[in-house]
């Protein structure tokens, strides 16, 4: 799929529930460009939080194009996890799946044991799943919304990691999910920024942790993506100027973003580690 073929224009909408259902978008997030697929994650287990919908189904369906063996949790999207499914299957790839709530320290535990042992091990996890809540005034922010945002995006990468790390062997990956506010800031999301800015600090000194393992740990930092998330966050005239400002002028598509992550958890990235890759639209973030 080419550039030109990717929309630079959303219609007004809106969800009313996080994180959102991508079958109710419109148009749909463009999940597989099409590639012919190499065999570079040929036999790899792969664990996916996030996976039924936006960049967390196209990374799912990245992986099963080059051969993992796909598990990825999702909290209660049903309809779009049945989906990924079905995606990661017309590759003829093996895929699990797990409702839950990432937050819990329990559920982390659960998924990665219940992956392990239906594939017999874990090669690459992808801390991708998160929430956000705009909110004008740091003072709009309560003690409830910081607690979840943080459990959310960053105590949960903390809790599936320290549960995958007895699992996880040399020339193992893991990957996180960063954001472009992270190096910029935004002015309505400071408790998501706050987070995505702690995973950065997180992948850069878990990454020198785990290097005498040969386990490497980078992260993706995406600018404005088309997901769930955005029409279940924002109202509907900001949905429809929707990465607009970006140099490039368009919000990516989650087929762009995948890509980065198969080659973090390629053997292509093997030198890589305590990095972090800028799909972004063009942003310039020295970072």
């Amino acid at each position: 799929m080419k550039t030109r073929d990717f929309p630079s224009d959303f219609p007004e909408q809106k969800q009313s529930q996080q994180p959102g259902m991508e079958s109710d978008m419109t148009p749909a997030p463009i999940t597989d460009k099409g590639e012919p697929p190499i065999g570079r994650l040929s036999r790899k287990v792969a664990l996916i939080t996030g996976g039924d919908s936006g960049i967390g189904r196209a990374i799912a369906v990245a992986f099963a194009k080059e051969g993992a063996k796909i598990a990825f949790a999702y909290l209660n999207e049903h309809g779009d996890a049945q989906e990924t499914s079905e995606l990661v299957k017309d590759y003829e790839a093996e895929c699990i799946c797990f409702a839950g709530d990432i937050s819990s320290e329990e559920f982390c535990k659960e998924l990665v044991w219940k992956t392990v042992e239906e594939y017999g091990g874990l090669d690459i996890l992808i801390n991708n799943a998160a929430e956000q809540h705009p909110c004008e005034s740091l003072e709009d922010i309560t003690e409830e919304q910081l607690e979840r945002t943080f459990r959310t995006n960053l105590f949960s990468q903390f809790f599936l990691t320290k549960a995958a790390l007895p699992h996880l062997r040399e020339g193992a990956s893991v990957i996180n999910t960063a954001s472009v506010t992270a190096y910029r800031g935004s002015p309505a999301l400071l408790d998501y920024s706050a987070t995505k800015g702690a995973i950065i600090a997180f992948t850069r000194s878990l990454s020198q942790n785990l290097a005498s393992k040969k386990i490497r740990v980078n992260a993706v930092a995406p600018g404005p993506i088309w997901t769930p998330l955005i029409p279940s966050t924002f109202d509907e005239k900001s949905v429809a100027e929707f990465g607009k400002d970006t140099p490039l002028g368009r919000a990516g598509q989650p087929s762009e973003v995948a890509p980065c992550y198969v080659f973090l958890a390629s053997d292509e990235s093997s030198y890589m580690t305590g990095q972090v890759l800028h799909p972004n639209g063009g942003e310039i973030v020295n970072g």
